[in-house]
């Protein structure tokens, strides 16, 4: 990571990637065998993006988090009981799961923007593994619709 990015922009954005794949494999343990299969490569493409990220730091000389955050773990089960009660499990949890991802793809854009120059490249490398886990979200949002 480059010296001008803060460690603890970093780690925050590891913080809340860690707390939507640990979101995105309690919904897949609840899901049917054919959106598990999508949930787990998200979470499999969150886990990539973390472990890019805790070795960019780790070349900084920097500590890298490891654990998500107590507000993802009560996200967590307040999600998962709210899905719990609801007519259409499988659309509530691509719903909830397409709120979180957008607001980390929100995240990302604002530390990059808030970076200054050569700084953001690499959380601008980031971006296409977010932008795909977005695009599925958002493709599986719209046919859960019916």
């Amino acid at each position: 990571m480059p010296p001008q990015v803060s460690a603890s922009t970093c780690n925050a954005l590891i913080r809340r990637s860690i707390d939507l794949r640990q979101l995105y494999c309690h919904a897949a343990a609840a899901c049917e065998p054919g959106l598990r299969v999508v949930l787990g490569e998200n979470a499999q493409t969150l886990g990539l993006l973390i472990a890019d990220l805790q070795a960019q730091l780790r070349a900084a000389e920097r500590q890298p988090c490891r654990r998500g955050s107590w507000r993802g773990v009560l996200r967590r089960y307040v999600t998962g009981w709210l899905v719990h009660a609801a007519a259409r499990p499988e659309s509530a949890w691509i719903r909830a799961l397409v709120h979180h991802e957008t607001a980390l793809l929100r995240a990302f854009e604002q530390a990059i923007a808030a970076a200054p120059g050569n700084s953001a490249l690499a959380l601008r490398r980031q971006l296409p593994r977010l932008r795909g886990i977005h695009l599925d979200m958002h493709s599986l949002a719209g046919s859960a619709r019916y």
